[in-house]
């Protein structure tokens, strides 16, 4: 049952669907194929100095530099072959992800972060060029790896880039959130469209299910009011793109079929079986771009960062590795093997230096990775930081070990929209910040 506050809070954000339920969308290319983006963004600055770590002579220099929060070298989980100029293992943790990596379904890239042009650490200590404002916090830093500043436009890099798609890949449920969190999805002229578990099938005693219900009728007599007021106009029409947004994804989820593979019970398993088994619907209505947006997690380990406490980051791999191993079975499982490509993020690294509490702290950049038929995986792109505290890529005075990022979320995000199909012509207007790079964009997928 949705409360009231519930109720106003998802309308206003909310935006009209394309009609699901069978019917076709009008303007759509039949010969072009359906691609999904799906993101997972893990609170809080996930330690990626923990998820993939060098076991040739690099280890060493991880070793030392983490000192309680290193990992044994014997527990982590072997990926095969040498990436960026180092064999790796994973955290032991996510060992059910070994496998896609080792069959190319799972590529991890290396030291991810804001930049407004290209740095070193060198640079940064000298204050040679331009940095991203507010580094190291947490809302700020999330607002420009999912945006691209805190203060001229709140819209994401997502949102952008599918407003700029040909009139064949475009509808309105293209930008999608799974929670309150919309940074990323949010467009400058388009809304975003709000997907729990279920749909929201339920508005008050209304059952979207059946919109011939004198109570869903009654809704959708509210959502046609007029009104000379612009203040009460305006709110009927978000009301009534809410609604239409509800029922349409109502429908959909009635027709999805649960997958098989264990997601478990918590709530990002919960989320994702959700989205696993609505994304065969999707495609089969004729829909054929669609970013998806998730949040999850509690990963500001600044104490008590290893061990099995719940909300440790030893524990949180777990549920996260079992979460997207039955992502992708599901994915592989519905005929959608290369239409998914599934971007795991967050908003900041963490120092290679431990804290005095059994964790770490804020730092820069991290590791990121992305999973999928699509993806050019087996391998580590982008260039892998050094390991000593104080080395060439430590932007931090303290010599804490504050990887400055060698590779820019930008060229993440651009890599990933023109892999949905966005066109290069639009890449400076939804990356502006990329004018100042050389390589604009990655071979992150292979299709």
């Amino acid at each position: 049952m949705i409360t009231r506050r519930h109720f106003f809070g998802a309308a206003g954000s909310l935006s009209a669907t394309a009609l699901l339920g069978g019917a076709s969308v009008p303007g759509l290319a039949a010969g072009e194929e359906y691609k999904a983006l799906v993101v997972v963004y893990l609170n809080g600055g996930n330690d990626g100095n923990n998820v993939i770590v060098p076991t040739d002579g690099a280890y060493r220099d991880y070793q030392t530099s983490r000192a309680n929060l290193a990992l044994p070298r014997n527990s982590l989980a072997s990926l095969s072959g040498t990436a960026a100029g180092h064999t790796f293992g994973l955290h032991a943790s996510l060992t059910p992800l070994a496998p896609l990596y080792n069959a190319g379904r799972l590529a991890f890239i290396s030291n991810v972060g804001p930049l407004i042009e290209p740095a070193t650490g060198r640079q940064v200590l000298d204050n040679a060029v331009r940095l991203p404002p507010f580094l190291m916090s947490h809302n700020d830093q999330t607002a420009m790896v999912q945006g691209w500043n805190v203060t001229e436009d709140g819209s994401g890099w997502a949102g952008r880039g599918l407003e700029t798609l040909p009139s064949s890949l475009r509808h309105p449920l293209a930008a999608v959130t799974m929670d309150t969190n919309r940074t990323l999805v949010l467009g400058r002229q388009t809304p975003v469209t709000f997907m729990p578990p279920g749909g929201t099938r339920w508005w008050g005693t209304a059952d979207l299910a059946y919109p011939e219900t004198p109570s869903a009728q009654s809704l959708n007599r509210m959502a046609r009011w007029q009104s000379a007021n612009a203040y009460e106009g305006e709110y009927a029409r978000t009301l009534g793109t809410a609604l239409f947004d509800s029922t349409q994804l109502t429908q959909a989820f009635m027709a999805a079929k649960a997958p098989a593979a264990d997601f478990g019970n918590e709530w990002l398993g919960n989320n994702m079986r959700a989205l696993a088994s609505v994304l065969p619907v999707f495609k089969s209505t004729g829909l054929k771009r669609q970013v998806f947006l998730t949040h999850w997690g509690g990963f500001d380990t600044h104490a008590n960062q290893r061990g099995g406490d719940m909300n440790s980051q030893d524990s949180q791999l777990v549920t996260l590795a079992r979460v997207l191993d039955a992502f992708d079975a599901s994915n592989r499982a519905n005929g959608l093997d290369m239409n998914v490509t599934t971007l795991v993020m967050t908003e900041f690294g963490r120092t290679l230096r431990p804290g005095s509490g059994g964790g770490s702290e804020h730092a820069w950049g991290n590791h990121w990775w992305l999973m999928g038929g699509p993806v050019a995986g087996g391998t580590v792109h982008g260039t892998f930081p050094n390991l000593v505290l104080g080395g060439p890529d430590d932007g931090d005075p303290g010599q804490n070990g504050r990887h400055v990022p060698s590779t820019s979320s930008d060229q993440v995000g651009a890599s990933l929209m023109q892999w949905l199909g966005m066109d290069p012509l639009h890449l400076l207007d939804v990356f502006p910040n990329l004018a100042n790079f050389k390589q604009k964009t990655l071979p992150l997928t292979r299709v």
